[in-house]
Protein backbone atom coordinates (compact mmCIF):
# COMPACT_ATOMS: atom_id res chain seq x y z
CA UNK A 1 0.00 0.00 0.00
CA UNK A 2 2.81 2.44 0.68
CA UNK A 3 4.13 2.10 -2.63
CA UNK A 4 0.92 3.21 -3.91
CA UNK A 5 0.55 6.10 -1.98
CA UNK A 6 4.03 7.19 -3.42
CA UNK A 7 2.48 7.21 -6.81
CA UNK A 8 -1.12 7.76 -5.96
CA UNK A 9 -3.69 9.19 -3.57
CA UNK A 10 -4.80 6.17 -1.33
CA UNK A 11 -7.69 5.67 0.81
CA UNK A 12 -8.32 2.15 2.50
CA UNK A 13 -11.52 1.97 3.64
CA UNK A 14 -12.91 -1.96 3.83
CA UNK A 15 -15.70 -1.12 5.85
CA UNK A 16 -17.37 0.60 2.73
CA UNK A 17 -17.38 -3.39 0.92
CA UNK A 18 -20.33 -3.74 2.64
CA UNK A 19 -21.61 -0.92 2.24
CA UNK A 20 -22.06 -0.27 -1.64
CA UNK A 21 -24.06 3.03 -1.31
CA UNK A 22 -21.64 4.65 0.55
CA UNK A 23 -19.15 3.18 -1.40
CA UNK A 24 -20.71 4.85 -4.98
CA UNK A 25 -20.93 8.31 -3.70
CA UNK A 26 -17.71 8.18 -2.54
CA UNK A 27 -15.91 6.18 -5.35
CA UNK A 28 -17.58 8.93 -8.28
CA UNK A 29 -13.99 10.27 -8.91
CA UNK A 30 -11.77 7.52 -8.27
CA UNK A 31 -9.77 5.87 -11.10
CA UNK A 32 -8.97 2.41 -9.26
CA UNK A 33 -10.57 0.02 -6.32
CA UNK A 34 -9.55 -3.18 -5.45
CA UNK A 35 -12.34 -5.10 -4.03
CA UNK A 36 -12.60 -8.23 -1.14
CA UNK A 37 -14.11 -11.56 -2.11
CA UNK A 38 -17.63 -10.54 -0.99
CA UNK A 39 -18.40 -7.31 -3.19
CA UNK A 40 -20.26 -7.86 -6.21
CA UNK A 41 -19.33 -5.41 -8.67
CA UNK A 42 -21.99 -5.15 -11.03
CA UNK A 43 -23.17 -3.28 -14.14
CA UNK A 44 -25.33 -1.25 -12.32
CA UNK A 45 -22.46 -0.27 -10.03
CA UNK A 46 -20.41 0.98 -12.78
CA UNK A 47 -22.97 3.59 -14.00
CA UNK A 48 -22.07 5.78 -10.48
CA UNK A 49 -18.14 5.56 -11.04
CA UNK A 50 -17.54 6.81 -14.22
CA UNK A 51 -13.98 7.57 -13.83
CA UNK A 52 -13.34 3.77 -12.90
CA UNK A 53 -10.35 2.55 -15.29
CA UNK A 54 -9.10 -0.50 -12.91
CA UNK A 55 -10.91 -3.06 -10.61
CA UNK A 56 -8.06 -5.27 -8.66
CA UNK A 57 -9.09 -8.43 -6.72
CA UNK A 58 -6.57 -10.26 -4.85
CA UNK A 59 -8.41 -13.49 -5.18
CA UNK A 60 -8.03 -15.55 -7.99
CA UNK A 61 -11.52 -15.79 -9.02
CA UNK A 62 -13.39 -13.22 -11.37
CA UNK A 63 -17.10 -14.71 -10.36
CA UNK A 64 -18.39 -11.49 -8.36
CA UNK A 65 -17.00 -9.03 -11.13
CA UNK A 66 -19.43 -8.50 -14.81
CA UNK A 67 -16.37 -8.74 -17.12
CA UNK A 68 -18.29 -7.76 -20.62
CA UNK A 69 -19.92 -4.40 -18.50
CA UNK A 70 -16.42 -3.53 -17.96
CA UNK A 71 -15.07 -4.42 -20.81
CA UNK A 72 -17.61 -2.05 -22.44
CA UNK A 73 -16.18 0.81 -20.13
CA UNK A 74 -12.77 -0.07 -21.26
CA UNK A 75 -12.26 -0.99 -17.19
CA UNK A 76 -8.97 -3.35 -16.88
CA UNK A 77 -9.98 -6.11 -14.48
CA UNK A 78 -6.90 -7.17 -12.84
CA UNK A 79 -6.60 -10.51 -10.45
CA UNK A 80 -3.67 -12.56 -9.25
CA UNK A 81 -4.27 -15.21 -11.24
CA UNK A 82 -1.66 -17.37 -10.40
CA UNK A 83 -0.30 -15.94 -7.04
CA UNK A 84 -2.18 -18.78 -5.38
CA UNK A 85 -1.13 -21.85 -7.43
CA UNK A 86 1.63 -23.17 -4.98
CA UNK A 87 -0.65 -22.33 -2.00
CA UNK A 88 -3.75 -24.20 -3.19
CA UNK A 89 -1.06 -27.26 -4.86
CA UNK A 90 0.19 -27.28 -0.67
CA UNK A 91 -3.33 -27.45 0.16
CA UNK A 92 -4.32 -30.07 -1.52
CA UNK A 93 -1.46 -32.02 -0.17
CA UNK A 94 -1.82 -31.13 2.89
CA UNK A 95 -5.62 -32.58 3.16
CA UNK A 96 -4.86 -35.64 1.04
CA UNK A 97 -2.50 -36.57 3.87
CA UNK A 98 -4.79 -35.60 6.78
CA UNK A 99 -7.26 -37.81 5.28
CA UNK A 100 -4.55 -40.19 4.70
CA UNK A 101 -3.61 -40.17 8.25
CA UNK A 102 -6.77 -39.82 10.11
CA UNK A 103 -5.59 -40.68 13.66
CA UNK A 104 -3.55 -37.39 13.36
CA UNK A 105 -6.37 -35.28 13.37
CA UNK A 106 -7.79 -37.17 16.21
CA UNK A 107 -4.93 -36.05 18.01
CA UNK A 108 -5.01 -32.64 17.68
CA UNK A 109 -8.58 -32.64 18.57
CA UNK A 110 -7.48 -33.78 21.62
CA UNK A 111 -8.23 -37.28 21.84
CA UNK A 112 -5.95 -39.55 23.95
CA UNK A 113 -6.40 -42.38 21.87
CA UNK A 114 -6.21 -42.20 18.11
CA UNK A 115 -8.83 -43.36 15.38
CA UNK A 116 -8.80 -47.11 14.71
CA UNK A 117 -8.94 -46.75 11.37
CA UNK A 118 -5.22 -47.66 10.24
CA UNK A 119 -3.58 -44.76 8.47
CA UNK A 120 -2.29 -45.11 4.76
CA UNK A 121 1.04 -43.79 3.12
CA UNK A 122 0.70 -41.70 0.05
CA UNK A 123 3.54 -43.38 -1.68
CA UNK A 124 2.88 -46.14 -4.44
CA UNK A 125 -0.89 -44.79 -4.12
CA UNK A 126 -2.46 -43.89 -7.39
CA UNK A 127 -3.81 -40.43 -7.30
CA UNK A 128 -6.20 -39.09 -9.71
CA UNK A 129 -5.96 -35.56 -10.46
CA UNK A 130 -9.30 -34.05 -12.36
CA UNK A 131 -8.21 -31.09 -14.10
CA UNK A 132 -5.19 -29.88 -15.38
CA UNK A 133 -5.64 -26.21 -13.57
CA UNK A 134 -1.83 -24.82 -13.02
CA UNK A 135 -2.30 -25.95 -9.26
CA UNK A 136 -2.41 -29.66 -10.88
CA UNK A 137 0.90 -28.70 -12.41
CA UNK A 138 2.89 -28.00 -9.39
CA UNK A 139 1.03 -30.67 -7.13
CA UNK A 140 2.35 -33.14 -9.55
CA UNK A 141 5.25 -32.30 -8.99
CA UNK A 142 5.12 -33.01 -5.43
CA UNK A 143 2.92 -35.86 -5.32
CA UNK A 144 5.58 -37.57 -7.66
CA UNK A 145 8.55 -36.63 -5.45
CA UNK A 146 6.32 -38.85 -3.04
CA UNK A 147 6.28 -41.73 -5.01
CA UNK A 148 2.50 -41.17 -6.14
CA UNK A 149 1.30 -42.73 -9.13
CA UNK A 150 -0.55 -40.11 -11.00
CA UNK A 151 -3.52 -40.78 -13.70
CA UNK A 152 -5.15 -37.55 -14.84
CA UNK A 153 -8.56 -36.37 -17.21
CA UNK A 154 -9.36 -32.95 -18.05
CA UNK A 155 -12.47 -32.39 -20.61
CA UNK A 156 -10.20 -30.02 -22.14
CA UNK A 157 -6.99 -31.51 -22.83
CA UNK A 158 -6.52 -33.98 -25.63
CA UNK A 159 -4.71 -37.31 -24.27
CA UNK A 160 -1.83 -37.03 -26.50
CA UNK A 161 -0.85 -33.15 -25.21
CA UNK A 162 2.59 -33.23 -24.38
CA UNK A 163 1.90 -31.64 -20.88
CA UNK A 164 0.45 -34.97 -20.10
CA UNK A 165 3.47 -36.83 -20.00
CA UNK A 166 5.72 -33.75 -18.81
CA UNK A 167 4.10 -33.50 -15.80
CA UNK A 168 4.24 -37.51 -15.77
CA UNK A 169 0.87 -38.13 -15.20
CA UNK A 170 -1.09 -40.73 -17.42
CA UNK A 171 -3.88 -39.68 -19.12
CA UNK A 172 -6.96 -41.81 -18.70
CA UNK A 173 -10.42 -41.60 -19.58
CA UNK A 174 -12.87 -40.15 -16.49
CA UNK A 175 -14.03 -43.69 -15.44
CA UNK A 176 -10.80 -44.90 -15.64
CA UNK A 177 -9.73 -42.33 -13.28
CA UNK A 178 -12.44 -42.71 -10.08
CA UNK A 179 -12.11 -46.81 -10.78
CA UNK A 180 -8.51 -46.70 -10.64
CA UNK A 181 -7.46 -44.37 -8.18
CA UNK A 182 -6.94 -44.59 -3.99
CA UNK A 183 -7.52 -40.25 -4.43
CA UNK A 184 -9.02 -37.69 -6.06
CA UNK A 185 -7.55 -34.24 -6.07
CA UNK A 186 -10.40 -32.02 -8.22
CA UNK A 187 -9.14 -28.13 -9.57
CA UNK A 188 -10.65 -28.26 -12.62
CA UNK A 189 -11.30 -25.33 -13.99
CA UNK A 190 -14.98 -24.11 -13.06
CA UNK A 191 -17.66 -23.14 -16.75
CA UNK A 192 -21.27 -23.45 -15.95
CA UNK A 193 -21.52 -26.30 -18.45
CA UNK A 194 -19.83 -28.90 -16.32
CA UNK A 195 -22.61 -27.57 -13.45
CA UNK A 196 -23.30 -31.18 -11.31
CA UNK A 197 -20.28 -32.90 -13.82
CA UNK A 198 -19.30 -35.59 -10.52
CA UNK A 199 -22.41 -36.77 -10.42
CA UNK A 200 -23.89 -40.47 -9.69
CA UNK A 201 -23.07 -41.49 -13.25
CA UNK A 202 -19.57 -41.29 -12.66
CA UNK A 203 -19.47 -41.84 -8.93
CA UNK A 204 -21.13 -45.60 -9.19
CA UNK A 205 -17.20 -46.65 -10.83
CA UNK A 206 -15.64 -45.01 -7.55
CA UNK A 207 -13.23 -47.36 -6.26
CA UNK A 208 -14.24 -48.10 -2.71
CA UNK A 209 -12.82 -46.08 0.07
CA UNK A 210 -11.55 -43.48 -2.04
CA UNK A 211 -10.57 -40.04 -0.91
CA UNK A 212 -11.17 -36.59 -2.40
CA UNK A 213 -10.16 -33.30 -2.41
CA UNK A 214 -10.82 -30.56 -3.97
CA UNK A 215 -10.16 -26.34 -4.91
CA UNK A 216 -12.88 -26.16 -7.46
CA UNK A 217 -16.38 -24.64 -7.19
CA UNK A 218 -19.06 -26.76 -5.37
CA UNK A 219 -21.34 -26.84 -8.43
CA UNK A 220 -19.12 -29.74 -9.86
CA UNK A 221 -20.73 -31.76 -7.80
CA UNK A 222 -24.40 -33.24 -7.63
CA UNK A 223 -25.21 -32.94 -4.24
CA UNK A 224 -27.69 -36.18 -3.79
CA UNK A 225 -25.17 -38.42 -5.61
CA UNK A 226 -21.87 -37.00 -3.16
CA UNK A 227 -23.83 -37.72 -0.53
CA UNK A 228 -24.70 -41.29 -1.86
CA UNK A 229 -21.02 -41.73 -2.69
CA UNK A 230 -19.75 -41.02 0.86
CA UNK A 231 -22.72 -42.83 2.93
CA UNK A 232 -22.21 -46.00 1.33
CA UNK A 233 -18.39 -46.28 1.66
CA UNK A 234 -17.16 -45.64 -2.04
CA UNK A 235 -15.83 -42.37 -1.26
CA UNK A 236 -14.26 -42.70 2.25
CA UNK A 237 -13.71 -38.74 3.39
CA UNK A 238 -13.66 -35.67 1.36
CA UNK A 239 -12.15 -32.47 1.90
CA UNK A 240 -13.69 -29.17 -0.15
CA UNK A 241 -11.92 -25.52 -0.05
CA UNK A 242 -15.61 -23.37 0.22
CA UNK A 243 -18.66 -24.01 -1.43
CA UNK A 244 -21.67 -22.34 -2.55
CA UNK A 245 -24.35 -21.04 0.32
CA UNK A 246 -26.84 -23.66 -0.84
CA UNK A 247 -24.36 -26.67 -1.34
CA UNK A 248 -24.45 -27.77 2.43
CA UNK A 249 -27.98 -25.11 3.53
CA UNK A 250 -30.43 -27.15 5.11
CA UNK A 251 -32.00 -29.75 3.22
CA UNK A 252 -29.22 -30.02 1.08
CA UNK A 253 -28.64 -34.21 1.03
CA UNK A 254 -24.57 -33.55 2.24
CA UNK A 255 -25.61 -31.09 5.15
CA UNK A 256 -24.34 -32.82 8.39
CA UNK A 257 -22.10 -35.70 6.86
CA UNK A 258 -19.34 -36.29 9.33
CA UNK A 259 -17.02 -37.63 6.59
CA UNK A 260 -17.35 -34.21 4.19
CA UNK A 261 -15.13 -31.10 5.24
CA UNK A 262 -15.49 -28.14 3.82
CA UNK A 263 -13.09 -25.42 4.32
CA UNK A 264 -13.73 -21.47 4.40
CA UNK A 265 -11.48 -21.13 1.31
CA UNK A 266 -7.49 -21.61 3.21
CA UNK A 267 -6.28 -22.69 -0.17
CA UNK A 268 -4.88 -19.14 -0.94
CA UNK A 269 -4.91 -18.52 2.76
CA UNK A 270 -0.90 -18.16 3.44
CA UNK A 271 1.36 -14.86 3.93
CA UNK A 272 3.86 -15.59 0.80
CA UNK A 273 0.18 -16.13 -1.81
CA UNK A 274 -1.37 -12.41 -0.36
CA UNK A 275 2.30 -10.94 -0.69
CA UNK A 276 2.55 -11.81 -4.29
CA UNK A 277 -1.20 -11.43 -5.52
CA UNK A 278 -0.95 -7.51 -3.67
CA UNK A 279 2.33 -7.06 -5.27
CA UNK A 280 0.86 -8.19 -8.69
CA UNK A 281 -2.68 -5.93 -8.15
CA UNK A 282 -0.67 -3.04 -6.91
CA UNK A 283 1.73 -2.78 -9.86
CA UNK A 284 -1.04 -3.79 -12.23
CA UNK A 285 -3.00 -0.71 -11.00
CA UNK A 286 -0.59 1.32 -10.85
CA UNK A 287 0.08 0.83 -14.63
CA UNK A 288 -3.94 0.68 -15.75
CA UNK A 289 -4.10 3.83 -14.10
CA UNK A 290 -0.85 5.83 -15.43
CA UNK A 291 -1.73 4.46 -18.81
CA UNK A 292 -5.46 6.25 -19.09
CA UNK A 293 -3.75 9.80 -17.30
CA UNK A 294 -1.23 9.29 -20.38
CA UNK A 295 -3.63 8.64 -22.80
CA UNK A 296 -2.06 5.30 -23.95
CA UNK A 297 -3.92 2.14 -23.96
CA UNK A 298 -3.06 -0.74 -21.73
Amino acid sequence: MAWLESRHSVEYRPELADDLVVLRKMAYKTRGIVFPRQTVVTREFLDFVPKLKAVGRLHVGTDNTDLEACKERGIKVIHASSANVRSNAEYLLSSLLLLYRRGVVSALMGRRHPTAQMGRELHGSTVGILGLAPTAHTLAGMLTSLGVRLIGYDPAVHHTAPIWERLRIQPVTLTELVSQSDAVSVQMLYATRFRGFVNEKLLAACKRNQVWVGISRSALFDENALAAALCDGRIEACILDGAEDNFTADGSPVNGLKNLFITPRLGSHTREARLRSSWYVAHRMHEAIAADQRGVDY
